[in-house]
């Protein structure tokens, strides 16, 4: 309670209005806000350097929670923290062994029927077994390990194009698409590593796509805008990837140098179980038609759902119904097969 109420007279005192001054005597007027840990030395009786993590553990569950606040740490937060850090060693680990391995799940053309594309999706192959992407991912973002991870994954996605491109020729040959995080997106020498390794494994530039997601809408717009450009200047394509389910501003689609939106897969997935979600995907597809981009329906997994996104004019589709994501022996028997839906 006392510490609560010192907290409460430590947040409002910062809370005061600050006056900036510039040079030129331009002013501006901020309020500054703050986030607190606290702990008590019963529950960290280890010394100073135990009561200090303590404390950030809170302090960062305070951040978490709306900034702004004061969180108390307590043994629940502590059990948390050790088992978060238990997974950052392990995939700080993972990174150094690389104990990840891509899957591809085919993408397929609606007009012809047969595979175009694949897509490359990260796996982390731990001891005990496939580690699905949605439980590390996340944690990779926070730590930064996302940057290593899909570096690896982008080498490894083109040198197997390259692969599969000397084994299957085509008259239209296969491209690949490779996900990019915010992390990685917002590194100065990412497209330096796009450039380098895309010369490293002799692929063409014009069957890569790099999916970017709604939520690089809202970091720096001339920045993005930028980056987008020095991409497709090197031949690259755009694709954003889950469109409907982020920020959907329509205000930033005219203005990315887009070649396809992929629609989420919540909607097709319920076209034939709620309308609403039919006349998104419609809506959505109309949308990419108007601004000359492509239209990728994902999560197809019946016959019926596909032939409603070839009524309606999507041109590509990937879900189920064709393949899972499989790993690349599996993936090159189907490509052997090259089967027609």
């Amino acid at each position: 309670t006392d510490a609560g109420r010192v907290t409460e007279r430590i947040r409002t005192a910062l809370a005061t209005s600050v006056v900036l001054r510039a040079d030129n005597e331009e002013s501006a007027e901020i309020f500054p806000s703050a986030s607190m840990g606290v702990v008590t030395s019963s529950l960290a009786a280890q010394g100073p350097a135990e009561l200090l993590q303590c404390a950030d553990i809170a302090l960062s569950r305070a951040k978490r929670a709306g900034r702004s606040r004061f969180e108390m740490f307590d043994r629940v937060m502590q059990a948390r923290a050790v088992t978060r850090l238990k997974a950052e060693t392990d995939l700080h680990h993972a990174v150094e062994r690389r104990e990840f391995v891509v899957y591809y799940q085919p993408m397929v053309d609606l007009r012809s029927g047969r595979i175009t594309e694949l897509e490359a999706l990260v796996r982390w192959q731990a001891r005990q077994g496939i580690v699905p992407p949605l439980e590390f991912i996340p944690l990779a973002e926070e730590t930064g390990l996302i940057i290593p991870i899909g570096s690896y994954v982008l080498g490894q996605a083109c040198r197997q194009l390259r692969a599969w491109h000397e084994r299957f020729p085509r008259t239209a040959p296969l491209s690949i698409s490779v996900n990019l995080s915010v992390r990685e997106f917002t590194q100065q020498s990412f497209v330096s590593r796009v450039k380098e390794t895309i010369h490293a494994t002799g692929i063409d530039p014009r069957l890569l796509r790099l999916e970017i997601t709604e939520s690089i809408a809202i970091e720096d717009k001339q920045p993005t805008l930028e980056m987008l450009a020095a991409l497709r200047q090197l031949g690259v394509r755009i694709y954003l990837d889950d469109f409907g389910t982020g920020y959907s501003s329509l205000g930033y689609l005219h203005q990315w140098p887009l070649d396809a939106i992929k629609i989420d897969r919540t909607f097709v997935t319920r076209m034939h179980t709620e309308p609403t979600h039919l006349q998104l995907v419609r809506t959505v597809r109309a949308l990419a038609s108007n601004i000359g981009v492509a239209a990728v329906a994902e999560g197809v997994e019946t016959e019926a759902q596909l032939a409603t996104l070839r009524e309606i004019g999507c041109e590509y589709a990937q879900g189920y119904l064709f393949s899972k994501p499989v790993p690349s022996d599996e993936m090159e028997r189907l490509l052997s097969a090259d089967p027609r839906w």
